[in-house]
């Protein structure tokens, strides 16, 4: 289990850098850009993986329609709404409010799978939302910039994929649905990218790019993988635990790689979000964990 916790911490730092990282890279390339090409090297990743390790599975109309929305919204906009935002919103402050993604899941949950709140679901809603004012207001006075709109589409356009991953995984492995929703995502980026192709702003520096392929595939393949396999080790509710601690890995990497200094606002903003997202998330694991034991 002492592997199992340890491989967890391992995604959960990683993938809390990305925001760091993520801030470096919108410095040397176009978010668009960057968007694109990460999912290039992710669609060839998981396509290899896939080849090797599993089969293609046909897939029905239905599914087709599941999986070009998850595609469209779930890794198209969700991907270029996150670099986008990364130009002027901070990492820590982009980390925490993409925290409030279980809450943000749970209310869709309940909208179109009629799935039932709590009153502890609630309050840590409650939470989270004042935890985001603490995050935003700068002093006296609410600072509310693009890049935390951008950042707010990227956590609600995951909270919405989350919920159709829930309904494509009824008759889909969850690798299939990776595949092909980045697929999706990728060939739906690429007319746009070059319908606008003149005046991007593309590195000619190695490290860059090495640092875009790298972070692509660890990040977004190889990461993700090791996850959903401990996933399934330790179970969903201390796996949770271990992802709420993604804020404060971005805020340790935020001051350790870019000199940035976390605020007060932000630390108890952080308890907030962190607390009420933890709440909210033990009550709906809880809750599942419940409804399969009766079945």
């Amino acid at each position: 289990m002492l592997r199992s916790y340890l491989l967890l911490i391992f995604c959960v730092t990683v993938w809390g850098s990305n925001f760091v990282f993520g801030n470096i890279l919108v410095q040397q390339f176009s978010p668009l850009f960057i968007a694109m090409a990460r999912l290039l090297f992710i669609s060839l990743f998981l396509i290899g993986y896939t080849w090797i390790w599993h089969r293609f599975l046909p897939i029905s109309k239905q599914e087709w329609k599941l999986l070009i929305l998850l595609g469209i919204i779930g890794v198209f906009i969700n991907q270029w709404s996150f670099y986008q935002g990364l130009e002027t919103a901070d990492p820590t402050t982009s980390a925490l409010i993409l925290a409030l993604t279980p809450i943000t899941t749970a209310l869709l949950a309940a909208l179109f799978l009629k799935e039932a709140l709590s009153i502890s679901m609630l309050v840590g809603s409650l939470m989270a939302i004042l935890g985001i004012f603490l995050v935003v207001f700068n002093g006296s006075r609410l600072e509310f910039h693009i890049g935390h709109l951008w950042i707010f589409i990227t956590m609600i356009t995951f909270a919405i994929s989350i919920v159709l991953v829930r309904l494509l995984a009824r008759r889909l492995p969850p690798i299939i649905i990776t595949v092909y929703s980045t697929l999706v995502g990728f060939g739906t980026m690429v007319p746009i990218v070059l319908a606008g192709g003149t005046g991007w702003n593309i590195s000619h520096e190695a490290w860059a790019w090495i640092l875009l392929i790298v972070t692509a595939i660890l990040m977004h393949g190889i990461v993700t993988l090791v996850w959903n396999s401990q996933l399934q080790k330790v179970g969903a509710a201390k796996a949770a635990m271990f992802s709420n601690l993604e804020p404060f890995v971005a805020m340790i990497f935020g001051y350790l790689v870019l000199g940035q200094l976390v605020t007060s606002q932000q630390m108890f903003g952080s308890v907030f979000i962190v607390g009420g997202v933890t709440l909210a998330s033990l009550t709906f694991t809880k809750r599942k964990s419940q409804q399969v034991l009766s079945q």
